[in-house]
């Protein structure tokens, strides 16, 4: 069953009413449906292209985490082959909310790492709602180190509303394994490239995703924290969420002009959730040209135009 968000109910009604009919035509073969129906799914098409052309900030947020969406895991089995798990910090334990391991993108070995949010009720609490503990960064750790020391490129897919923040986390050091992840980023020298496919929310998102490209879905949101978290701080309340969101500046299309992310991978008209195939593979077109790319850098160069990128965000805007 498709889940509509608030402002797709014009879509929904037009989509019901094509359902409806088609259980009429079930249950009397004789009825001609088909040019009523054409002209309606004409209709939802032309309505869909209308409203996600021009939603707002919010909204995308709510595309974003839309329930159906594809996750790191369906990216992980529509793109990588071979993949081989790679579990715990060596420090404390295993944290499922971020997934890595090696595998390989269209035949090329590869290091792949991502937040894995989770797609019913007990696959989320599994997965921690893909918010990471300070043995997820630590386990991206380890996980870059391999890809260094065998001369791997790493690929990461970011979907996060931040890195867990209770206290057993913070006890266990939740700013330093970022901070650590971030560091071992900074210093790679082999090809990283990173997609924001849902939300890329604070140093949770940031700890696996600074690298040599950074990708974001057409719908993707990033920011340093949630417009909900914004709202609060800013109004003491979260039902300014929406006003927070288009301050913040959390679009790709916003971020991509600020020069903070490299490029956007359009998604299937209506968002990812409704063709999620074809998002998959439009990720993967994005990253294999990427690799095309950074493959001709040396691996000082690869680390050299890394921290050039980050050293030079927010110059142009002072």
């Amino acid at each position: 069953m498709h889940v509509y968000l608030d402002f797709e109910r014009p879509i929904a009604e037009l989509e019901g009413k094509i359902v409806e009919l088609r259980q009429l035509a079930e249950q009397d073969p004789s009825m001609n449906i088909t040019d009523e129906v054409g002209r309606l799914q004409a209709k939802v098409s032309s309505l869909i292209k209308e409203t996600y052309a021009k939603l707002s900030p919010w909204q995308k947020a709510l595309v974003a985490r839309h329930p159906a969406r594809p996750h790191f895991s369906d990216y992980l089995s529509g793109l990588i082959d071979e993949f081989t798990p790679l579990a715990g910090d060596r420090l404390f334990g295993e944290d499922q909310a971020v997934m890595a391991g090696l595998g390989r993108f269209r035949g090329q070995a590869v290091a792949v790492l991502g937040h894995e949010k989770g797609n019913d009720t007990q696959s989320r609490l599994k997965h921690n709602f893909g918010m990471a503990m300070p043995e997820g960064y630590r386990k991206a750790v380890r996980l870059f180190d391999l890809a260094e020391r065998f001369g791997l490129p790493v690929i990461s897919f970011v979907d996060t509303a931040g890195a867990y923040p209770g206290v057993g986390a913070e006890e266990r050091g939740q700013a330093e394994a970022i901070a650590r992840a971030t560091e071992k980023s900074l210093n790679l020298k082999v090809p990283f490239i990173a997609t924001i496919i849902g939300e890329g929310m604070s140093g949770g998102a940031l700890g696996i995703a600074v690298a040599n490209r950074v990708f974001m879905l057409e719908h993707a949101i990033y920011a340093v924290i949630s417009p909900e978290g914004c709202a609060s701080i800013l109004w003491r309340s979260s039902d300014k969420a929406q006003e927070a969101a288009a301050a913040m500046r959390i679009s790709a299309q916003d971020l991509l002009d600020l020069k903070l992310i490299d490029g956007i991978v359009a998604e299937p008209l209506g968002g990812a959730h409704r063709a999620p195939d074809d998002a998959i593979q439009a990720v993967g077109e994005t990253i294999a040209r990427a690799l095309g790319e950074l493959g001709t850098l040396s691996p000082a160069a690869l680390k050299q135009q890394r921290r050039e990128k980050y050293l030079a965000m927010g110059r142009d805007l002072v």
